[in-house]
C-alpha cells in the first residue's frame, strides 16, 4: 500500500479568478495525491475540472493565469498563494519534469516543430539532454504502449483524432513523472486505443505514479479508482469511492456520462448516458422509415490516396510511399436519414466525411449532392448544401462572439451590399432568427455575447454545431460529434439530429462509439482497410 502521508501532489484551492473576472472559477477544493495511486476528478461541462488540471500541471501559472488564493504542494514542497504580486512564480519547466499532462486539446501537448511521430516523442528527451541510444530506446517502447509504432515516421499532422490523442499520451509518460494529469484521455478514442490506454494507466500506478483522470464521463478505468471527486460550480460536491459517489445519486444531475459497463466488470450501477432511443416523445421525432431514394447524398466508387511526402526522419531518410486510405466506396444517404460511419482510430474516417462538401477531392469516383456531382466546385460553394462539423471546434470557430460565429456562414453573398455602404437588406431579420434559432437549438441563446474561446469544450462543440445547423443544409456531417460534450450536451446533440431528420436532412455521423451510433442511427457502416462494410443497428 501506498505511503499516504507524504502526498506527491496536493492542493487546497480556497479560490482561484481568471484575470478580467470577478467570480471564481475554482472555490473550496482540497485534493492530495499519494504515490501509486488513481483519483478520478468527475464534472460536467463548466464544472471547472479543465482549470483544476492545469493548476495542478503548471499549465495555468498564478499571477499570469489568474489570481489563486491558497497553496499547492509537490513533492512536500508548499507554495503558499494569497493572490498578491509577492506570490511565489512556478517554473513550469522544473513543475513540467515531475508532472505530465494531457492536456483535452491533444494538439496543445505538442512541439509543432518535429516533423514525425518520433521526433515528437523524443522532443522533451532531447530538451533534457538524454543520450540518443537511451532516447531512441525510449521512443520505441512508448509508441509500442501507446499503440503508435508502426506510425513512427508519419507527421504528427497527419494522424487522426484518437492518434493525435494517443501521441500526446506518449509525450506525457515518455519521461516517467512522478505525476499523471489527465484530461479527456478516452475521448477520440477507439475501444482498442481505450483498452491499452487503461492497461497503461494500471501500470503506471502500480509502479508508483500518482494518476488524475478528469472526466465528465465514468469509463471503465475509473470504476478501479481509489476515489472519485465530483465538481459542480467549480466547488466539490461529493468525494469518496466510486461507490459511495455513485449512490449519493448526483452524477446523472452533474451531466456526468457512465456507460454501461460489460457483464461482470464492476459492481457500480450506471448512470444512463443519454436519452433513451426507445422514448415514444423521441421515436415520433425520428423518422424509422426513411426512405432512401432519392438519395440526398451519394458516394459511387469513391477511392482516395493522399500524397507522397518526403522528410527528415528520427530513425531513418527516404521517401514515403502513401498508401490508399479509401478503397471504391459507394454509400447513399436518403432524406430523413441518420447513418452512422464507424470504425477504428485512423480507418479513414474523417477522410471520407471531407469528400461530402468538397474538401477533398476523390481520387477516383464521384461525390454527388441531391443528384449533382459536386467534383470540381468549391467547398465553400458545396457547404450550402453539405453542413460539416470537424472533429475538432478549433478548426470552425475564429470570430469573436458567438452571435458572430453562428451569422458568419449565412449566406456571404446576400450580405455583400451593405459592405458598399447600402442598407442592411431585407434579409436582415431573417437572419437574425436563423442565429437564434440555431443557438436555441444548442442551449447557447443567452450567450450570443461571449467570445467563442471563453466558453468550455462542451459549448464550444455546440457552438460549431450551430454554425452548421443556421444555413438549414439538405446534408448534415458530424465528425465524431460526441466528443467532450457531458451528459447535458450528449441530450442536446441528440435532439438537433433527430429534428433534423425529422424535417428530411440527410445526416452522417462519424464515431468511434458504437454503442452511441447504435442509440442514434437508423444505418450502421464500418470502414476497415479503406472499405465500408454493413453493420447491424
Amino acid at each position: 500500500m501506498a505511503e499516504r502521508s507524504t502526498p506527491a501532489l496536493a492542493a487546497g484551492i480556497e479560490t482561484f479568478v481568471y484575470p478580467g473576472e470577478t467570480e471564481p472559477v475554482l472555490a473550496g477544493v482540497e485534493l492530495s495525491l499519494a504515490a501509486g495511486t488513481l483519483t478520478g476528478v468527475l464534472g460536467g461541462s463548466g464544472s471547472g475540472k479543465s482549470t483544476l488540471g492545469r493548476l495542478l500541471a503548471g499549465w495555468l501559472l498564478p499571477g499570469a493565469g489568474g489570481a489563486l488564493g491558497g497553496f499547492l504542494d509537490l513533492g512536500g514542497t508548499r507554495l503558499l498563494f494569497t493572490g498578491k504580486a509577492a506570490d511565489p512564480r512556478i517554473n513550469p519547466g522544473s513543475w513540467g519534469r515531475v508532472v505530465g499532462f494531457v492536456p483535452q486539446d491533444s494538439a496543445a501537448a505538442l512541439s509543432t516543430v518535429r516533423e514525425t511521430v518520433a521526433e515528437e516523442l523524443a522532443f522533451g528527451l532531447e530538451n533534457a539532454g538524454v543520450e540518443r541510444a537511451v532516447m531512441a530506446d525510449a521512443v520505441r517502447r512508448t509508441a509500442s504502449l501507446i499503440g503508435l509504432a508502426h506510425l513512427l515516421d508519419k507527421a504528427p499532422e497527419t494522424l487522426s483524432g484518437g492518434q493525435l490523442r494517443r501521441l500526446a499520451i506518449g509525450c506525457a509518460v515518455i519521461s516517467g513523472p512522478a505525476v499523471l494529469v489527465m484530461d479527456e484521455p478516452f475521448a477520440s478514442l477507439d475501444r482498442a486505443g481505450a483498452e491499452s490506454l487503461a492497461d497503461l494507466v494500471r501500470d503506471l500506478v502500480k509502479g508508483g505514479t500518482a494518476v488524475v483522470v478528469l472526466s465528465q464521463r465514468v469509463d471503465g478505468l475509473l470504476l478501479d479508482a481509489d476515489t472519485w471527486l465530483l465538481l459542480t460550480g467549480g466547488t466539490i460536491a461529493v468525494t469518496g469511492t466510486p461507490a459511495e459517489v455513485t449512490a449519493a445519486g448526483v452524477l446523472k444531475a452533474a451531466g456526468v456520462i457512465s456507460p454501461r459497463p460489460a457483464p461482470g466488470s464492476s459492481s457500480v450501477p450506471p448512470v444512463p448516458c443519454c436519452p433513451d432511443p426507445s422514448d415514444p416523445v423521441l421515436a415520433a421525432q425520428v423518422p424509422v422509415d426513411a426512405v432512401p431514394s432519392p438519395p440526398a447524398l451519394e458516394l459511387r466508387n469513391v477511392s482516395f490516396t493522399y500524397g507522397r511526402s518526403k522528410r527528415h526522419r528520427f530513425f531513418r531518410t527516404g521517401a514515403a510511399a502513401a498508401a490508399p486510405v479509401l478503397h471504391g466506396l459507394s454509400l447513399s444517404v436518403g432524406k430523413g436519414e441518420i447513418v452512422a460511419v464507424t470504425g477504428a482510430n485512423g480507418a479513414g474516417k474523417s477522410t471520407l466525411l471531407r469528400h461530402l462538401n468538397g474538401l477533398l477531392q476523390p481520387t477516383a469516383g464521384s461525390v454527388l449532392v441531391n443528384g449533382r456531382t459536386i467534383g470540381g466546385q468549391p467547398a465553400g460553394r458545396v457547404s450550402g448544401e453539405v453542413g460539416l462539423l470537424f472533429q475538432q471546434p478549433r478548426d470552425q470557430l475564429f470570430e469573436r462572439t458567438v452571435e458572430r460565429e453562428v451569422r458568419f456562414g449565412l449566406d456571404r453573398h446576400r450580405r455583400r451590399p451593405a459592405a458598399h455602404g447600402g442598407g442592411t437588406g431585407r434579409h436582415d431579420g431573417a437572419e437574425a432568427t436563423a442565429v437564434h434559432s440555431a443557438l436555441a437549438a444548442v442551449g447557447l441563446e443567452n450567450h450570443s455575447g461571449r467570445h467563442p474561446a471563453e466558453l468550455p469544450a462542451s459549448h464550444q462543440r455546440l457552438l460549431a454545431l450551430a454554425t452548421v445547423l443556421a444555413g438549414r443544409p439538405s446534408v448534415l456531417a458530424l465528425d465524431e460529434p460526441t466528443v467532450a460534450l457531458d451528459g447535458h450536451g450528449l441530450a442536446t446533440l441528440n435532439s438537433v439530429v433527430r429534428s433534423a431528420a425529422a424535417e428530411g436532412t440527410a445526416v452522417v455521423v462519424v464515431t468511434h462509439d458504437l454503442e452511441y451510433a447504435r442509440s442514434i442511427a437508423h444505418r450502421l457502416v464500418h470502414l476497415d482497410s479503406g472499405r465500408l462494410l454493413p453493420l447491424a443497428v
